[in-house]
Parts: structure tokens; sequence; C-alpha cells
């Protein structure tokens, strides 16, 4: 029959299907069907087939998870699997200030901060203002007359509360809270016995089944339509049931996510009051300005579609445990730090060699470069309830990958204004390149192929390029201290030249040397191995070194790791106000990957574009006769440019053991060699 196809999206085959229907009917012999009024009717019956079959299309999109477009019916399809969407994140800022109490009349023994509002930003930030709240009463006592509130918690947006009061005769009565843009980890909820009352209960989020009883004191939330949120209650089951006439409170805010992140300039618009002889007063004078601890930051939109789409079916498939290495990576973005911009997680067994029971996670957060010592220790203090029992994780600090290019651009005249402009569109494709997730994430790769193409795309006048790629990681060195220093770059190292010089390093200075040394190699026979040496450099463009020690360390040009034996570093080149030593490499394949914990990034500062005239593509030199041609082969100097000062502090050399403080960007040597965490001991081993 031909009306078979019933949901045929394309309206002149529905008409044309129609039509030949009716004409192999016996009723409508001899109908003229493109002349008559039949031909209206029919437009009619196609159009409204054709209406039908697209809601018939939708409406059947929409009942899975993976072709669901509208948000409401994503976030209902993950609520049946138990997965909540992450709300909107109010940003966060830390302030301070002090009261002066000695014109204030009566003297007062404490003040306190009402909570809600108390700062705002000056003029405007971005052409929006912003309102910063404090969640609970804050009370400090008077010392010398003075009132100092130090390191307060804000957080941006309006603190709203709801009211609601629980009716038994009511069946399947809801608690919705009606606004948008609620920050569900800031959100208190009370319950009293009645509205009178004023005994009330706090009670908690939960998210699991397990360890609660009927007299656990909990609540659960679920999205519903429009982004906003419903509160749910026990059943005497599983969470304590409300009484007829139960009085709820539920104090939240509603925040503007990220666009209220880097504002560190406030303005006082808080409320202080104390109380004397049962008489409550305000404070309204010897209010200081507003100090800023930490400038506001970590505030995010909602969770959007695409992101609820990954998360939603892998949190079903952890079962809220952290066993496998893809739990991790599921369980820290979606339930733990939602900051997190990119994640790698690998066990312990994967190491050479093997550490068992021990499970490394690197992160790569959505703002900065390192996670800082609070924050870890919080990440695995909440892992403990999703890991298991003798699994220990760890957290690492980030490690880049770097990759600079040396790129010779070969443009035509006729095309271009001048070489500057060729030169500032191709940085700015590259630039846009290297910030793109293609790179920033674990696991990427370098793909020089779709590189050289960009750059040929870039713009019309561009007629070829000549590019090459070098690897770079950044060894952080130890001061006036013996250590073993070992780093990875997780990629192979291409053999030059067999006499060596094959690395590259920035100038520093050793105990014992009064000039800046460099850092290069000897290969073997082999070409596998080699050895490390120290030399001098009357200049850095210089090509005329002098070895000044030899067998300092070995080289793997297969595995990519350079081991520097037990040195004594007094100073290097200062990057981020720590010691570094620069080490560069060329990749034995320009399709650069990053393994592991490695994270990649394109050093567009660190790189180079210059312009080439095109002399043949411009008609100026049609026989090629003064081609100039370009090296496709990485050279130059033998060393990288930078390092210490003239004066250096090079303090006493420690003979004993010794330790390095973990901050945002160090830790201590407990991790495997193929690992990007920092520590020192005296003639130890420190592992990058």
């Amino acid at each position: 029959m031909p009306l078979a196809n019933f949901t045929n999206l394309d309206f002149g085959q529905v008409k044309t299907t129609l039509r030949e229907y009716l004409k192999e009917n016996s009723n409508f012999t001899d109908y003229d069907f493109e002349g008559s009024n039949l031909s209206t009717i029919l437009d009619v019956l196609a159009y409204n087939t054709y209406i039908t079959s697209y809601n018939a299309n939708m409406v059947a999109n929409e009942v899975f998870i993976d072709s669901a477009t509208l948000r409401e019916n994503v976030v209902s399809l993950a609520r049946n699997i138990g997965y909540l969407p992450r709300s909107r994140t109010a940003s966060r800022a830390t302030v301070g200030f002090f009261v002066d109490t000695s014109n204030i009349t009566p003297t007062p023994s404490t003040i306190t901060l009402k909570k809600g509002i108390i700062a705002t930003t000056q003029g405007s930030f971005g052409n929006q203002s912003f309102a910063y709240c404090i969640l609970e009463d804050i009370t400090v006592p008077v010392f010398d007359g003075v009132a100092s509130f130090d390191n307060i918690s804000i957080y941006e947006g309006n603190l709203l509360t709801s009211n609601f009061t629980y009716n038994a005769r009511v069946p399947n009565q809801k608690f919705i809270l009606a606004n948008s843009g609620i920050d569900t980890d800031l959100m208190t909820v009370t319950v009293k016995p009645n509205e009178q009352s004023s005994r009330r209960v706090k009670y908690s989020r939960q998210d699991s089944l397990f360890d609660i009883d009927s007299n656990s004191k909990v609540y659960y939330l679920q999205e519903v339509e429009d982004e906003q949120y419903q509160v749910i209650f026990g059943d005497n089951i599983f969470g304590n049931k409300l009484d007829d006439n139960n009085f709820v409170t539920i104090d939240y805010i509603t925040s503007s996510g990220d666009s209220a992140n880097g504002i560190s300039q406030f303005t006082f618009s808080g409320r202080l009051t104390y109380t004397r002889n049962s008489q409550e007063y305000t404070v309204t004078s010897g209010i200081s300005l507003l100090t800023t601890g930490i400038s506001s930051s970590g505030g995010e939109p909602i969770e959007g579609v695409e992101s609820i789409k990954k998360f939603a079916p892998r949190i079903y498939a952890s079962q809220n445990r952290a066993l496998t290495a893809n739990d991790y990576e599921t369980l820290i973005p979606a339930k733990i730090y939602p900051e997190t911009e990119s994640i790698s997680v690998f066990g312990g067994e994967e190491l050479v060699p093997p550490q068992y029971g021990k499970v490394f996670i690197s992160i790569k957060p959505r703002f900065g470069d390192f996670i800082p010592n609070l924050i870890k220790q919080n990440i695995k203090t909440k892992l403990k309830k999703y890991s298991v029992a003798g699994i220990v994780p760890e957290i690492l600090d980030l490690k880049y990958l770097y990759l600079e290019v040396n790129t010779k651009i070969y443009y035509n005249t006729n095309f271009a204004p001048s070489a500057p402009f060729v030169s500032t569109v191709v940085q700015n494709n590259t630039t846009k390149y290297s910030e793109s997730t293609e790179l920033n994430k674990y696991g990427a790769r370098f793909k020089y192929s779709k590189f050289l193409k960009m750059v040929d795309d870039s713009h019309e006048s561009v007629t070829s390029n000549i590019t090459t790629v070098a690897m770079r990681r950044d060894l952080r060195v130890v001061l006036n201290t013996f250590a073993e220093y070992q780093i990875g770059f997780g990629n192979s190292f291409h053999i030059k030249n067999i006499s060596g010089y094959n690395i590259k390093t920035s100038a520093f200075r050793i105990a014992g040397i009064q000039e800046n040394v460099y850092l290069s190699d000897i290969p073997n026979t082999n070409r596998v191995t080699g050895n490390l040496f120290l030399f001098t450099l009357p200049s850095v463009g210089s090509q005329s070194p002098t070895i000044v020690r030899r067998n300092v360390g070995f080289i793997n040009y297969t595995s990519g790791t350079i081991t520097l034996n037990p040195i004594n570093v007094l100073a290097g080149k200062t990057i981020d106000g720590q010691p570094t030593i620069e080490i560069e490499a060329t990749p034995t394949s320009n399709d650069v990957v990053g393994l592991q914990d490695l994270y990649l990034q394109l050093d567009i500062s660190s790189s180079n574009f210059e312009t080439v005239v095109d002399d043949i593509a411009s008609g100026l030199d049609p026989s090629a006769s003064s081609y100039t041609v370009s090296s496709s082969y990485p050279n130059g100097n033998l060393v990288r440019s930078g390092g210490p000062g003239a004066n250096i502090v090079t303090g006493t050399p420690t003979g004993g053991s010794s330790t390095s403080t973990s901050n945002t960007t160090t830790q201590q040597t407990s991790t495997p060699t193929s690992t990007s965490t920092a520590g020192s001991s005296s003639s130890g081993s420190i592992s990058y």
C-alpha cells in the first residue's frame, strides 16, 4: 500500500503518496488532481500528515536521553537513573573589616553581622552590579574598643527564604522553590513543629539511601521545570516524615554564576547590631573599608544539557562507588569538584615500578593552573564516601608538557597589505587553537598536519609554511640541596646529532662552578640511551661550548625521560616565583601526545612566527633563482635563553636531610618516578 511510510518528513513526497493512493481508487477515475479543487485538499492532507509525522518524530527523540533536546526532558530522564544535575554555583570571596566602637553608646561587648547582603561591588563589573551575602549571623567580641571581622566567606547573590506548612490532608504536597539560579550547596532547610514554635531542627541533604533510617532528618532534592528545585522529605522508612502543621523554612541563594568571578573590590552594605539590656541597637558608624582576602571565584552556570547526557549514564554505571579509573573520572567532576576542566586517573599498577593499592589523580581546574592544598584535602575527604577500602587516592599537581613551534610563513605579497598583518592573522588562529578543547584536556594530541592546514588557511595570501616542533618541560629545583631529579616527556626524543647536543636547557648555577652552566647529552651507540654532561658558553648564541662536568646523569631517548644524578643547584630561571630549569627536546613524531597526567599546552608566547615572501607566487622571481629556502629540521642555538641573574643569594648548602614544603605547585616525594610531584631529601630523588 502506498501509505506504508507514515513518518515521511518530506511534504512533496507525502503529497505524492496521497495522490497516488487516490488515483488507484476507482471513485476518482478521470479526476484532474493538478487542476481541480482536489489539489487544495491534498495540500491540506499532506500538511496535516507532515505536521503529525514531525511531532511524532520529535516526541520519539525526547523519550531517550541521548537524543532529547529540551532541558526539562533531559533532566527528567536523568532523574530516572538517580542523577541530579549540578546547580548554578555562586561566586565566592573572602573579606574583612573592623568596627571602632569608641564612639558608640552604650558600649557593646559583642557585635553581630546579620545574615543576608553584606557587600556590593563598587560601581559595576562587566556592566553589572553584584551583591554578596552571608548565610548565618556572625558575632565577634569587642577587644580594646575594636570588633574585627576577619576572613568572612561571602557568596554572590540574593539570600531568599521560602516557607511552607505541611498539610497531611493534601495528597502529594510539593515543596517547590519558585526561583531559578539557586545554588543548592548553599541551601539550608529547617523544620519547626508549627509556625509559632521557637524550636527548630536542621535537615541535611542526602543523595542516596545508604545509612538512612526512619529517624534521619534528611531531605532529597530534584530539579523540575524551568530550572527550579523541589524539596522532598522522608516517608518514615528512608528519612523522617513530616507531621501535620510542621513549618518548613528554606534559605537559599540565587546567584549569577560565573558572571561575578574576578571581583576584588567591595563596598560594605551589611547590617550590624548589638544587644544591651534586652534592647537591640544598630551600628552605623566606625565601620572600616572592606579588605579583600581572596577575589571572587568559583562561580559556575547550571549544568548544561550535553554535560548531563555525558555524566548521567556514567554516574549510574559507577553506582556511586569509585573502583575503576572511569569511576573517579566521572565522580570527581560530577559530584565532588565541579570546577574540574579536565581529569586524568591511573592506577599505581600501571607504573614502573608498580605501586599497588594507590590511584593517582591529576586535575586541571577551570580557573588557574594548580589546585590549592586545602581543596586537594577536601577532595580526598569526599572521595572516602565512594572509594573502596584499601585504595589510597593521591592527587598530583598538574604536569605541563609545552609545545613550541617555529613557523616560517610563505605569503603572496599581492594578497596581503604587509608581513605583520599576515603574522598577526596566523598568530590569532593558532592562539584560538591553543585554547580549544582539542588541546586543553588530558590525552590530547597535537595534530601536526591539522596545524599546518590551519596556518595555510589563515589567509588567502599564505602559500605554504615550514613548521618545526619542540617539546619543553619546566624542571623545578630545590636550591642549596643535593637531590636527584627525573623528568619525563611521555614522547620519544629525536636524535639530531650522534655527537650530542640534542637537548637544550636554560642556564643555572651549581655548587663548585662559578659560571652559568647548561645541560646536554651524548647518545650511546645503541641510540636508545645516552649520558648527560654540563657545559658553559661565552654567550647564548655561541657555538663554542666548554664541557665542565661529564656523566652527571643519563637520558632514555625511547621513553623520553631524563635523570640527573644528585646535584646541588644554587640558582635557576625564575618562573612563577620558583627556580626552574627549562628543558627542550625534539620529538620523534610531530604528532605529540599528552600521556597519563601530562597536560599538553601549545605555548604561543614561546613560539616564533616569521613571514617569508614567496617570490615565485608573488611574481618577483618566477624562475626561483633566488628563492628563500627554510630548513624543515630544527637547529639554531645550543641552549635556551634565560637563567639566573648576576647577583645570586646561594645560602649555605645543607649537609643533612631537608624537605620541601608542599604548596600549590609542589608536593612531597611519595610519588612514582613517572609523576610530576616534587619533594627533596639529601641525595634523594625528585620526580616530575
